[in-house]
């Protein structure tokens, strides 16, 4: 591939507008090798030169010499090293020694085991003089396999879930397994964060009381992609102390990185001037990406009225900029064409669907094989289905393949030639973990980076030095969560009596925990420890993945009820509701009926012309106080709040114009979150600065607030999505900015969001004050349309252009700058919308009481229970 022709004809093609910001050329790097003290074994020796391998890179040859010398590892190295030689090789060099060995393997999801066991059952070659059992254990083993494992296996792949409710509540079936266990690898530790890390974290304190029951003192390994605590995380994951291998010694070919942003848009966005044939299913793309996925209510959208004085009805907010999903689908039909095996990447389901379908319809026209050559890779696919995707990439049936981070992993599919990212991913880490899967060897590699319209996009395309030369983020994990422990405390219990000397390890509440599940006649004390009293199976109640809610099925009635898909009840009940659109693989289905009880979406294939968006609202309330002090006037707070959020309607919108086609009534129950948030009030002369230039400060907080969600995972490693932002004035009488965890109990993101005010508020202030726009457009204070929005159910403050000029305003004093003078300019006029009901309080809920934490546990408990 010759990258710098592409980009040429790319610059020449008819749909260019200039939207290449930058081009970052990555030179090639060669590899570095070292050796070890001890030669490995001659039949490891010769399984890898049978793979064309003669030496070890640098990394590698450190890890093993940390384990040989008894000592826990996390490998922190590139994309394609070579981790898994780091694991694989002391494993088997320990099973030549010692052929009762055991090892154990996690991996964050199904496929990546499997995918992983194939590249381990190499070395089980008979030529070599290698044998061990191996196999993936997980929901899709067959039960003669799982018994095999379970008797006789050496090395058992498996992941989180399993091992939570499948191995270590029947710990004594796999006594031998545990007696003999040495090794235990955890891969991609670094997606093992907020909720799932909190999760596997304990799931690892069960782990080490097992193996002590049994004797066993396992070495741990973890390997990672590039964060900034990789020590401390996989400490905190693993409970051990870790040794640091970020020497990287593999080769890489070289990369040109381009940053890619979208031109303005001209209303109504258009696809580009190369795109011709069924434009009402191409601007699926530029609409639905362009659209809330859970529109505010009102969603007060900045519009200017036209020469007769109306609204038009698809006027582009001022600055807006034309759709990065369609742009990303027209940079994929273009290196499909010059026969480019490419991979984009996109934040959601929804996405994927769209730019897939859009391809395809656009390639059909040009040669009837070019769809083919085209597919959409997600969550909610059957895994027959991913497995086929995952063969035909590998072998090179597939040209371009759209992707959620479901490939961003490290499942072998084959290096590709280039890899479009579709917005920022919300972390560095996933940033190079997905541009890594570029490079063919030497060869030269693409990688281009679309930038969404949303303020964090902006702000890495204007300073790109935070991509290249900024220390990347810390994964954030809260094992200590009472939501998240409870269910791990009664699991515990249920495999083993906890020790009074035990309990400290689940955490500063778990002594008051398990007295309140005694109350409930869950568990009983006697002789100093804590024995499951229940017949309930307490670990089939504890989802890893979330901290609530069910997972619903999605079912297609017109195929004889099969399910086609699956999606978490959040999601759900905004994109699954009665009479929604849902996509599945690029066809359109209306959704007959949402079973809340049964947690079943019935569905129907059907030709539409139009999407559906839900209408939320949603109230906060503050519980408690655990935190007060002051900055550069401001109050700051933190504690606990109530986020009480309803879907009373949903939007049909049509496709291509976006015209509204009307609104229909929905009567889904409200949605209650206790969570931790923290809370910036602004001083008395701030509001009289904004209120003497005839603006209001509500609306200036609100530019401020759609803001400091995008740019607060610079900071915190998180998803936007896994922080809410509200601004409210009915809980302490003024206008207050709050920042909320999108996790039951908190994750630790809102704290840590408010130990970093100055810096964010900083970024926040420079993204606002450097955009160009003239009224606030949503690359600043934020329209918070991004094209991954399609599953945000906390778009009550995001879902509008808010004043730019108050929050100018606003940040000024804030960061005590010269004082702002906003600029004159033309009075805009709101879309209005039907108004919703105010959010009902949820059923049999009374005031909280928050000054006994034995009192809201207790209430957890019953609801865990």
């Amino acid at each position: 591939m010759d990258a710098r022709a592409l980009l040429s004809a790319l610059q020449h093609a008819r749909h260019y507008e200039g939207q290449i910001a930058q081009v970052v050329e990555i030179p090639a790097r060669p590899p570095r090798y070292a050796d070890l003290r001890e030669p490995l074994p001659l039949p490891l020796q010769a399984a890898l030169a049978d793979r064309g391998i003669t030496r070890l890179y640098t990394h590698q040859v450190e890890a093993i010499e940390h384990l040989r010398a008894g000592r826990n590892v996390v490998v922190v190295t590139g994309t394609a090293s070579g981790k898994t030689l780091c694991y694989n090789l002391p494993v088997l060099e320990e099973l030549l020694r010692d052929p009762l060995a055991t090892a154990l393997f996690i991996y964050p999801t199904k496929a990546l085991a499997q995918d992983q066991l194939r590249g381990l059952s190499r070395f089980g070659d008979a030529r070599f003089g290698i044998s061990f059992v191996a196999g993936t254990y997980d929901g899709d083993t067959p039960p003669g396999e799982r018994r095999r494992l379970r008797d006789s296996g050496n090395i058992v792949l498996t992941n989180p879930d399993m091992l939570h409710q499948a191995i270590l509540p029947h710990h004594s079936r796999w006594n031998r397994f545990f007696t003999h266990l040495k090794y235990v690898v955890i891969d991609e530790v670094h997606a093992y964060r907020g909720v799932f890390g909190s999760h596997l974290a304990n799931v690892m304190r069960r782990l080490h009381r097992i193996c002590q029951r049994y004797g066993a003192t396992p070495l741990f390994l973890c390997s990672s992609a590039t964060i900034h605590n990789p020590v401390d995380h996989a400490a905190r994951i693993t409970g051990r102390g870790m040794e640091l291998v970020n020497d990287d010694g593999s080769p890489r070919g070289p990369k040109r990185f381009v940053l890619w942003n979208p031109p303005v848009a001209s209303p109504p966005s258009p696809l580009s001037t190369e795109w011709r044939g069924d434009k009402r299913r191409n601007d699926t793309i530029a609409a639905s990406a362009s659209a809330p996925a859970a529109a505010s209510t009102p969603p007060l959208h900045s519009m200017e009225r036209g020469p007769e004085g109306e609204v038009p009805s698809a006027q582009a907010p001022s600055g807006e900029r034309r759709s990065p999903l369609t742009e990303a689908m027209n940079l994929l039909c273009q290196l499909v064409r010059e026969e480019v095996q490419t991979i984009a990447f996109v934040r959601t389901r929804l996405a994927a669907e769209l730019i897939s379908r859009g391809a395809k319809e656009y390639l059909g026209r040009l040669s009837p094989r070019l769809p083919d050559k085209i597919a959409a890779y997600r969550g909610g696919y059957l895994p027959e289905e991913r497995r086929e995707i995952e063969r035909r990439l590998a072998e090179g049936e597939i040209l371009g393949v759209v992707s959620t981070n479901a490939l961003e992993l490290g499942i072998d599919i084959g290096s590709l030639d280039a890899s479009i990212l579709v917005g920022y991913p919300g972390s560095i880490a996933s940033l190079w973990q997905q541009a890594g899967r570029a490079g063919r060897g030497a060869e030269e590699a693409l990688i281009f980076l679309v930038a969404d319209n949303a303020p964090l996009d902006q702000y890495l395309i204007q300073h790109s030095e935070y991509l290249f030369e900024q220390s990347p983020e810390n994964a954030v994990i809260d094992p200590d969560n009472p939501h998240v422990t409870i269910g791990h405390l009664k699991s515990a219990a249920y495999e083993l009596p906890i020790a009074d000397e035990e309990v400290g390890l689940f955490g500063e509440y778990a002594e008051t925990m398990l007295e309140i599940l005694e109350d409930q006649k869950l568990v009983k004390h006697l002789s100093g420890r804590w024995h499951w009293a229940s017949t309930e199976y307490p670990a089939a109640t504890v989802n890893l993945r979330n901290i609530g809610g069910p997972v619903y099925n999605i079912v297609d009635d017109s195929r004889g009820h099969q399910v086609i898909g699956t999606m978490d009840e959040i999601s759900a009940w905004s994109q699954l509701h009665t009479h929604a659109i849902y996509l599945h693989d690029a066809e359109s289905y209306l959704v007959l009926n949402l079973d809340i009880d049964n947690a079943i979406a019935h569905v129907e294939k059907r030709e539409l012309d139009y999407y559906t968006q839900a209408v939320t609202s949603s109230r906060l309330q503050i519980e408690d106080t655990e935190e007060e002090r002051q900055w550069r006037g401001c109050h700051l707070g933190f504690g606990e709040v109530t986020v009480t959020t309803t879907i009373p309607m949903f939007k049909k919108v049509k496709y291509h114009s976006r015209d509204s086609l009307g609104f229909e009534k929905l009567e889904l129950p409200p949605q209650v979150l206790e969570t931790m948030a923290f809370w910036l009030v602004p001083p008395d002369a701030c509001r009289e600065a904004v209120r003497q230039h005839g603006l209001v400060q509500a609306e200036g907080l609100i530019g401020v607030a759609n803001c400091l969600v995008e740019v607060a995972p610079m900071f915190v490693m998180c998803d936007v999505q896994d922080i809410g932002v509200v601004v409210d004035a009915s809980n302490l009488g003024a206008d207050t900015l709050f920042l909320y965890d999108r996790t039951p109990g908190g994750m630790g993101y809102a704290l840590r969001c408010m130990d970093a005010a100055e810096e964010l508020l900083q970024a926040v202030h420079q993204v606002i004050s450097t955009c160009p726009c003239a009224d606030g457009c949503p690359s600043c204070v934020g329209a918070a349309v991004p094209a991954f929005a399609q599953t945000d159910l906390d778009s009550g403050t995001r879902g509008r252009i808010p004043d730019k000029e108050a929050a100018l305003i606003i940040t000024h004093h804030l960061l005590g700058l010269e004082p702002y003078v906003p600029k004159p300019r033309e009075r805009r006029v709101q879309a209005a919308v039907p108004p919703s009901p105010e959010p009902e309080p949820p059923p049999d809920s009374g005031p909280p009481d928050p000054t006994t934490l034995r009192r809201k546990l207790s209430d957890l408990g019953r609801r865990k229970g």
